[in-house]
């Protein structure tokens, strides 16, 4: 391997991050999500008939330019013909939004697209069938009739609300609050989607739960009155869940998503489209549009791109110490929560002390980004300056979340998996519940190993590795949630064990790399579909992405004492997928919902590039 060619790419990478950083110490790297929430937003914004023409039109071009040959959008670039609920959005938004007419030739394509596959009662997403419903194009699902007392009551029907994620509660809470009061509203500039239902009426086939016949068993049970679908007790506890969420940049718990759903359910409610509640909520909304181009985030990435691009610098070469790295620790350290969120009701004696996904979460941390923040602040901790136990308390909080099973969720200990059969929606499995996953339970071993020296041989340490052991597929893969997907959790679970002291030659080791050198690409890269993340099982992708590559060579590195053929080739194949700039340089390699929606993170680029041949060039030189 050329070493000199491997530094000259860290110190270019080095100074392009340089330059990115924002005023104050943070990274703001807007991610890509997608379609999914540029055409919830330009029909939120025409539902309340709040033109706002230059946004809309730059939002309808965006979607527009996204549109396939065959008249599809698609939520990954290598998604067979295209998606049903993606296209049906976009439709939906561009001719509200008046950028094409019906009559159009791109309108004709995808109206012919959905008509392909089955028309809108095919539709599978949750959040597409509530959009469609609460705008008054289809019958509101009766799964998601479900009455508001079964949440917020104590009469033991099983449907504990904290049972789900977080993210999954700020969603269903104000769906079912227009679901409940079967909420339904049309704009003037709206199009009439009802003959795209091709067969009956505007309801959707995947609607056979057996949720969707529990009115008719609540109406035959003696609490029936108790459980009557508009109690205002029930629709004032759940207006009052969605307030007390509200984090200080006007969203939901950071979700744009989760703010369109509680503004409609504001209206459903019978609040005016112009009170200040719902002013509130849009500004927020537009808090998360992009700067650089018309695009609405899911949510912003602050906190994990300043904490795992400072690590990933210092990692480089560049000094702790440097102005740049000590404003992000400066900025990291002032983003540390404070204040109780959900997950002390699982976990009620563990102080706060974690840290959120975006900028200005205060309510609700996650494991993954605590860790990042933790390892990106540690130079600046010392016992002399104050910050010690506050940095305590953030390692305090990482640790209490750990399960039972020995693994790490993403945001909250001990959540339930509900019934299989509990929701019929895409991805509802996954969405709903927060369980332990290989992929961040991994990289928290990875950094009780390196950064705190524990090893192997504790008790306490060695169920979290049988865990992890146990969740190795039969080919030697593990499944990653938050990355995309097979190679993601068999890099992050290779790099972890062996961080703790697991050996390199361990069964479950040597099975690992064995699955990864068949799977690598012709030209010594990785890749892997999106495919894999909703079939739960490995795809290739036939390219090779930067990401994927670096997470493959992360485990050959950790293994190896020295380069090997398969290593160099995957070293220049990272090499050239960083400059040649193409399709998978933008592939979207992280998972949001699985399904549903996939995410472009610019910072993958530097991240994972940066820390393995960093990692190469220290090992290997």
């Amino acid at each position: 391997m050329d070493m000199s060619r491997i530094r000259a790419r860290l110190d270019e990478m080095a100074e392009s991050l340089l330059k990115q950083q924002s005023s104050g110490g943070p990274w703001r790297l807007c991610f890509d999500s997608g379609t999914m929430t540029d055409s919830y937003f330009i029909l939120l914004l025409i539902l309340l008939e709040r033109p706002h023409e230059p946004l809309i039109q730059a939002l309808a071009a965006r979607i527009a330019s996204k549109q396939e040959k065959n008249g599809a959008w698609k939520v990954y670039p290598d998604e067979v013909e295209g998606n049903l609920d993606a296209t049906a959005e976009a439709y939906y938004a561009l001719l509200s939004a008046r950028f094409y007419l019906i009559t159009d030739p791109p309108m004709i394509r995808a109206r012919q697209f959905i008509i392909s596959k089955g028309g809108l009662s095919d539709v599978r997403s949750l959040l597409t069938q509530v959009i469609l419903a609460a705008t008054g194009q289809a019958e509101w699902p009766r799964l998601l009739r479900i009455p508001l007392e079964a949440l917020f009551s104590n009469h033991g029907l099983g449907l504990d609300l904290f049972s789900l994620s977080g993210h999954a509660r700020v969603h269903l809470v104000p769906i079912l609050i227009m679901a409940n009061k079967q909420f339904s509203r049309r704009a003037p500039l709206m199009p009439d989607l009802s003959a795209l239902f091709l067969h009956g009426p505007p309801a959707f086939k995947n609607d056979t739960t057996w949720i969707s016949a529990l009115n008719s068993l609540l109406s035959t049970l003696p609490f029936s009155s108790i459980l009557h679908a508009s109690s205002p007790h029930a629709l004032e506890e759940a207006e009052n869940f969605m307030f007390e969420r509200i984090e200080p940049n006007g969203t939901l718990l950071t979700f744009s998503t989760a703010t369109i759903m509680m503004i409609m359910a504001l209206l459903a409610l019978d609040y005016s489209t112009e009170s200040p509640i719902i002013n509130r909520l849009v500004l927020g909304i537009h808090s998360l549009l992009c700067e650089d181009r018309p695009h609405l985030q899911v949510a912003s990435a602050e906190i994990w791109d300043t904490a795992m691009l400072s690590y990933a610098l210092r990692e480089a070469g560049i000094s702790a110490s440097s102005p740049a790295l000590e404003r992000a620790g400066a900025y990291l350290i002032t983003r540390q929560q404070t204040r109780t969120g959900d997950w002390t009701i699982r976990r009620p004696n563990t102080l706060p002390g974690g840290w959120g996904f975006s900028d200005v979460n205060t309510l609700y941390p996650d494991v993954d980004d605590s860790v990042a923040a933790l390892r990106a602040i540690r130079p600046y901790i010392s016992q002399t300056n104050g910050l010690y136990s506050n940095w305590q308390k953030g390692l305090n909080w990482v640790l209490s979340m750990r399960n039972d099973d020995g693994g790490w969720p993403a945001f909250e200990a001990q959540g339930k998996q509900l019934p299989a059969s509990f929701f019929t929606f895409e991805g509802s499995a996954d969405i709903s519940t927060d369980p332990s996953t290989v992929d961040l339970t991994s990289r928290v071993l990875d950094f009780l190993g390196k950064e705190l020296g524990m090893t192997i041989g504790h008790q306490w340490i060695d169920n979290s590795v049988q865990w992890v052991l146990s969740q190795q597929s039969s080919d030697g893969s593990w499944y990653g949630r938050w990355g995309i997907a097979y190679i993601h959790g068999t890099g992050a679970a290779v790099q972890g064990m062996t961080a703790i002291g697991v050996a390199a030659d361990h069964p479950a080791i040597k099975k690992a790399t064995k699955w990864l050198l068949d799977i690598q690409n012709e030209d010594g890269g990785w890749g892997e579909s999106c495919l894999s993340d909703k079939l739960k099982h490995y795809v290739p992708l036939h390219a090779s992405t930067p990401s994927q590559t670096a997470w493959a060579l992360d485990a050959l590195t950790a293994v190896h004492e020295k380069p090997t053929p398969a290593i160099e080739r995957g070293v220049e194949a990272l090499l050239q997928s960083l400059e040649r700039r193409d399709w998978t340089y933008t592939y979207p390699t992280g998972a949001a919902l699985p399904g549903s929606v996939y995410v472009h993170y610019p910072s993958n680029n530097y991240i994972w590039p940066m820390l393995t041949l960093s990692a190469i060039s220290k090992k290997y030189s």
